[in-house]
């Protein structure tokens, strides 16, 4: 295994630049997951990486190797596709052999008629189907190796995928968007089956993905893409409790976080209307900043004229969890407030209820979306 390294990655098609200049070091046997929204420049950087693209400046390196002119078979990297790409015509056995028998058999070694006439065919074969065997067992397909890809589930033939990648024991494996054909509850299985997978290997792992539930569960560290550039790389946690800018922030959490516009007084405390927030910033008095609270943050409280208030127009019933939104004056979007059951049960469609949140919980962003490091007040409600 080993890591990979990109330094100053740019690709432009025609006048349209893709991406801007990536920095970015995976470590060897991490699990990193290259998260943004579709056309931000993810997938165009895993083909990249892979070779399959060629970047218009900037290099590649995977372990001490500078890899930018050397061709994608000769990397020594397992990708894995959207569509799978196995042979329709193959065996489960014959799609997981297939990477072993380019590597390992000559030219006449593969040739169909005359194989078999060729000396040490068989010795070669033989220890092809004992890895290809080894390496089903492990994925759980030993009893499927006869059957062809049309005969599997969408869950099976990812498997076989990840099978055919793992033999060729790579440098590091290449995931793109492996999970989107499959259905809801199929994504959550393979989700804990992929990442139970990278710890039993201990390999390296670069995870393309729209899906913030997929990079979230399953990753070491993230890096968050936006329009060709990399906004913030950290763990889960650290993207999801401390993120770098506005864009990170609400592309991070379901339901998304809440946002509000607040304004520094003259003694540096953020105001919500006429409401102190407790919050003071590090920004000029006078200029406008954005609150961003996640709903688990918010509880709710009995109004009062001083404080921030809100009428409850809409709630989701998830089970565990409800969402309840309330409609806030000054707030173009309903604010989201995550309840336990026993709590939403005290409220109804229509009540006006008081918002409270403690200032350690806000982030606070200025007017371009840069994050502003506050400095906590006396705690106020709101």
């Amino acid at each position: 295994m080993a890591s990979v390294t990109l330094e100053g990655i740019r690709k432009s098609y025609e006048r349209t630049e893709i991406l801007k200049g990536i920095d970015l070091t995976i470590e060897d046997g991490s699990f990193l997951s290259l998260l943004g929204p579709s056309g931000c420049g993810k997938s165009t950087l895993l083909r990249i990486i892979a070779g399959l693209e060629r970047q218009n400046s900037g290099h590649v390196r995977i372990g001490d190797d500078v890899v930018d002119a050397v061709r994608p078979s000769e990397r020594n990297l397992s990708m894995v596709f959207q569509s799978y790409a196995l042979y329709p015509h193959l065996s489960v056995a014959d799609n997981i052999a297939v990477p072993l028998r380019m590597r390992r058999l000559s030219t006449l070694q593969r040739m169909p008629l005359i194989r078999h006439a060729v000396p040490g065919t068989h010795a070669v074969e033989r220890e092809i189907r004992a890895e290809v065997a080894r390496t089903a067992e492990q994925l759980g397909l030993g009893a499927l190796m006869r059957r062809k890809p049309g005969q599997l589930s969408g869950g099976q033939r990812q498997r076989v995928a990840v099978g055919r990648a793992m033999v060729r024991q790579p440098r590091a494996f290449l995931l793109d968007e492996p999970l989107s054909n499959l259905d809801a509850k199929l994504r959550v299985h393979m989700r804990t089956e992929i990442a139970q997978l990278h710890r039993a290997l201990g390999a390296t792992f670069i995870y393309v993905t729209h899906d913030q539930a997929e990079a979230m569960t399953m990753s070491d560290r993230i890096a968050v893409m936006a329009e060709g550039e990399i906004l913030q790389v950290g763990t889960p946690d650290q993207i999801y409790d401390e993120p770098a800018c506005l864009r990170v922030a609400e592309f991070i959490g379901s339901p998304k976080i809440n946002v509000l516009n607040g304004t520094v007084d003259d003694a540096g405390t953020v105001r919500l209307g006429g409401c102190d927030t407790g919050c003071a910033a590090t920004a000029a008095p006078g200029s406008g900043v954005s609150l961003g609270i996640r709903p688990e943050a918010i509880a709710l409280r009995a109004p009062d004229d001083a404080g921030l208030r809100g009428r409850l127009a809409h709630t989701e019933n998830l089970g565990a969890d409800v969402f309840v939104h309330l409609a806030v004056e000054g707030c173009e979007a309903p604010v989201v407030v995550r309840l336990s059951q026993a709590e939403a049960r005290r409220t109804r469609l229509g009540d006006t209820v008081g918002l409270d949140f403690a200032p350690a919980a806000a982030r606070l962003f200025a007017a371009d979306g840069r994050r502003i490091a506050p400095r906590i007040g006396v705690a106020a409600h709101v």
